[in-house]
């Protein structure tokens, strides 16, 4: 292990050198203000239609407007699933007397998470992770780099594990970053709100037996864990593409093609069960954690993480396969 630690400190540099982490902290400082004026602007609209800023009376009002949407002959089965879902668990905030939605900077932060695992973070990975081997091609080290000294399992798992240490740091920067710039607007408190998980979805009716009340700071240990997971998924797979395609285009243009038509399978094929199979459409993790409805029937937490696991394993595999095979002439 001694000797694979100048490799991983080359590797760190690398990434380093050509700045794309950089490029990623733009992207955060610029969106994150835009996104926390929207939702600000969207609390205080909410505020003046009801009147009031008592929270109870907010939820109830979006049962209502949810209750009213069931109504409509416009609205489709799969969506009415979804309403009638909300329906019971917001109602079972407000018999709890638990805000779903405290604002604070922590909250801000939790829900910004909740909605980038599935498609943003994914694409911030994959600035990071397009060009790990292609690079070498592009940039004519490839050959360089196969006839150094050093077992060529080890030149790649130094790259890896660079990777995955900016993987860690960009998650670490996201949850930073919105939380500090959010809690400008919404304070920085509410670390030990209580926040409800276990809701277990079947068909359109809500399973509250295993639901359990945790502090927020809990909760969103647990969605970071379960965000890291599905961006080392993404990282692990954009690895493999990179040594297979030679041209960082190519390979960018790849995962960017599979990236968004995981997020559009997610939306447009919940009657296509065999859709839960694809890897894009289980990024989503922490769906499950705030009871939100699977994009498939038939997805659970267990299975989305199994989907992932798999994928890769796979990539992986094929990653050292296809690098320690790796003819220096081509």
């Amino acid at each position: 292990m001694v000797s694979m630690i100048p490799l991983i400190r080359n590797e760190v540099m690398k990434i380093w050198k050509k700045k794309r982490f950089f490029v990623i902290l733009i992207i955060l400082a610029v969106l994150i203000p835009i996104f926390t004026y929207a939702q600000y602007k969207t609390a205080m609209n909410l505020k003046e239609q009801i009147g009031s800023s008592d929270w109870r009376i907010s939820a109830q009002e979006r049962v209502n407007d949810y209750t009213n949407r069931l109504n409509s002959p416009r609205v489709l089965p799969e969506w009415k699933e979804y309403i009638k879902i909300q329906i019971q668990i917001l109602q079972y905030h407000i018999d709890h007397n638990i805000d779903p939605q405290s604002p604070s900077g922590v909250t801000f932060a939790k829900e910004f998470l909740k909605n980038a695992v599935g498609l943003f973070l994914p694409l911030l990975i994959l600035v990071l992770a397009s060009d790990m081997i292609s690079s070498e091609h592009t940039q004519g080290t490839i050959k360089i780099l196969l006839t150094r000294p050093v077992q060529r399992w080890k030149v790649l798992t130094s790259k890896l594990l660079a990777l995955l240490l900016y993987v860690s740091m960009t998650l670490i920067a996201l949850m930073l970053m919105s939380y500090l710039i959010s809690g400008i607007v919404f304070g920085y408190g509410g670390w030990n709100a209580p926040v409800l998980t276990g809701f277990q979805i079947e068909g359109a009716a809500v399973d509250t037996s295993g639901v359990q009340l945790v502090e927020q700071w809990r909760f969103v240990l647990m969605e970071l864990g379960l965000a890291w997971f599905s961006c080392v998924v993404v990282a692990a797979l954009a690895l493999m593409i990179s040594i297979l395609v030679r041209s960082t285009a190519a390979s960018m243009g790849m995962m960017l093609a599979l990236l968004i038509a995981g997020s559009i399978l997610s939306n447009m094929a919940a009657s296509w069960e065999s859709a839960k199979y694809f890897f894009m459409v289980n990024l989503d993790t922490i769906i499950y954690l705030s009871g939100g409805k699977p994009p498939v029937e038939g997805m659970s937490l267990a299975f989305s993480l199994t989907v992932l696991s798999l994928t890769a394993l796979i990539s992986l595999i094929v990653s050292y396969t296809a690098f320690t095979r790796k003819d220096i002439l081509n």
